[in-house]
């Protein structure tokens, strides 16, 4: 079923009681103690690194870094009936075929989720309190996190949560756990990083030289297990302190800026979809050239993920003729190229965000 992880607070089984040194306060001590005592699987592969990484794991580091205040990106909830659905279970740590309630989110960047909560929570009507729960919670992680997030898994019982296959599985009472202190939305970013980022970026070359640039991880998890957790605990940090700075301590950028420059630096240079933590640039039209010898001409503007956009042509800005109806957004910035082997010497041209159905 492809790879599968979980977040650092609930993974990989740690004994080792001077490992909670990294955590300065009683509230990440609480957490790590309450996960601790759900997981007994074993240790990994390890890969040290320079020095000793400043966190157990990231999802502990600031529980503000998102917040029930922010905006989500969250529509519309649909119950769309139920279906044979093929689920994945921490309790029994198997796959299990069941018939759950199925719900379709909805999210104004144009994704959507199918949120399939297991029949055990008895009706449609109460499968929809939990679903109605969580859907605008996830709609506030950023668009890039949630673009390959697919389904949605709902669970009882006090288990891990898990992100991999176009997934992210929730059990709810470890998810009042996570709410109760603070850090549900940052578990729920470092799962939604093994759905939407790990297959892109995990091996890719540029990444692997950041890893050994940096020369070290920025927790005791992703040192661990450096191809499967790093993207997912680095990727929260680098949100902290590329768009979320204020909301840290000086301390805390500091050692995440110095631990792994170059991880963030990677990120940046990603153009990651960031919304609706960072808002989207306004539409402005960023390039325009023309070669009246060959017909050429390149149009590019600032876009969004998953949009959809026209553009039209005018002589004299009264009248409008559809030049191209749809094109689909490339990511940041979209361009279009054409040849028209003649063009009046004045000319208009404008794009237009079609808005979502």
């Amino acid at each position: 079923m492809g790879a599968w992880s979980c977040a650092s607070g609930g993974g990989e089984g740690r004994g080792n009681e001077t490992r909670f040194q990294a955590l300065d306060s009683p509230i990440m001590k609480t957490i790590l103690l309450r996960t601790l005592l759900i997981v007994t699987s074993g240790w990994g592969a390890i890969q040290w690194s320079v020095a000793e990484p400043p966190f157990w794991g990231t999802i502990f580091i600031d529980p503000d870094i998102i917040t029930g205040s922010d905006p989500t990106t969250f529509v519309s909830l649909s119950d769309t009936g139920r279906g044979m659905r093929q689920m994945y279970d921490r309790r029994v740590n198997d796959w299990v075929l069941l018939n759950p309630y199925l719900f379709e989110a909805r999210y104004d960047d144009g994704l959507k989720i199918e949120i399939q909560v297991n029949p055990e929570f008895g009706s449609a009507g109460a499968a929809m309190i939990e679903a109605e729960k969580y859907a605008p919670i996830i709609g506030r992680l950023p668009t890039c996190l949630r673009a390959d997030v697919e389904t949605v898994w709902m669970h009882q019982g006090v288990q891990p949560f898990g992100g991999g296959n176009n997934n992210l599985l929730i059990h709810i009472g470890q998810a009042d756990l996570y709410a109760a202190d603070g850090i549900l939305e940052e578990v729920l970013v470092h799962e939604a990083s093994h759905s939407s980022l790990d297959a892109y970026h995990a091996t890719a070359s540029g990444w692997l030289k950041a890893q050994e640039s940096d020369g070290e991880f920025i927790s005791l998890y992703a040192r661990d297990f450096p191809r499967r957790e790093d993207i997912a605990e680095s990727f929260l940090t680098f949100l902290a302190v590329h768009s979320r700075p204020d909301r840290i301590s000086q301390d805390l950028f500091t050692t995440i800026s110095q631990t792994i420059p170059n991880r963030i630096a990677y990120f940046e240079s990603q153009q990651l979809d960031l919304y609706p933590i960072v808002m989207p640039p306004p539409l402005t039209i960023r390039e325009f050239h023309y070669d009246r010898g060959t017909g050429d001409w390149m149009l590019a503007w600032t876009s969004r993920q998953n949009r959809t956009y026209a553009v039209d042509l005018s002589g004299n800005l009264g009248s409008w003729e559809v030049l191209v109806p749809a094109i689909s957004s490339q990511g940041t910035t979209t361009r279009l190229t054409r040849n028209q082997a003649s063009l009046p010497d004045t000319v208009f041209l404008r794009v237009r965000e079609i808005p979502l159905p």
